[in-house]
């Protein structure tokens, strides 16, 4: 990383490029609501077959049913993904990027807000099952294990290219974060606690604040001197 005294930040992806990203996904997550308000038969019918087809293979399968709630009760939990969010907030004001680390606190706040309001104003039943493998409270739609692992990776592999990660680094970043986030959206509906489209709700609207949030910050840097520890 350069110094704090000399490095600006990239703030890629470019201001542009993030905000068309944003748009298309809150514009895809706008039809995916309003066909799950309807309940869209063809909709319902694949969410029905893969919870079903999953739900099947769990009941059959104690161990890898451990395994999957072993990783979304501690290693994917949004709460364990809020604290990693936490641990780079206070880095950054420590560094001195103050402006940076409440960007980063807000979209972590706003993307929890948004998951329980939309939930909230939905109201989608989660999957019942006669023999369930798992439990989860609250509405279903949309998923807020996918919401918040999406938010979190994304602003995490967001400040690594802001700070000019190496190769390696940002590969092997870029890498974590992607089986984080399949596996969070695989995790909840084997377990039987979403639906397929709840998962990808959560996926749309998480990219959307993330995308939103790199285009806001660049235009508020943009305006004004670098941070100090930016």
């Amino acid at each position: 990383m350069s110094s704090p005294q000399t490095h600006r930040p990239d703030l890629s992806p470019r201001p542009s490029v993030a905000l068309a990203a944003g748009t298309v996904c809150i514009a895809l997550f706008t039809v995916l609501l309003a066909l799950v308000v309807a309940e869209w038969s063809p909709l319902t019918t694949l969410d029905r077959t893969v919870a079903e087809s999953l739900h099947r293979h769990a009941v059959a399968d104690p161990g890898l049913v451990h395994a999957n709630r072993v990783l979304t009760d501690w290693f994917w939990d949004p709460w364990t993904m809020r604290a990693l969010i936490a641990v780079a907030v206070v880095a950054l004001w420590w560094r001195g990027a103050r402006l940076l680390a409440l960007w980063v606190a807000a979209a972590s706040l706003l993307g929890s807000l948004l998951s329980q309001g939309v939930k909230a104003a939905v109201d989608r039943e989660r999957p019942r099952w006669p023999d369930p493998v798992d439990s989860a409270h609250f509405a279903a739609f949309p998923s807020g294990h996918a919401m918040t692992a999406v938010v979190s990776c994304g602003l995490l592999l967001w400040l690594l290219r802001l700070y000019g990660a190496g190769p390696a680094l940002w590969a092997g970043a870029v890498a974590v974060a992607v089986v984080s986030v399949i596996g969070v959206a695989v995790t909840r509906v084997y377990l039987g606690v979403h639906w397929l489209t709840d998962v990808v709700g959560g996926t749309l609207l998480g990219v959307a604040v993330v995308a939103f949030t790199a285009t806001g910050y660049a235009r508020s840097v943009s305006r004004r001197a670098p941070e100090p520890g930016v």
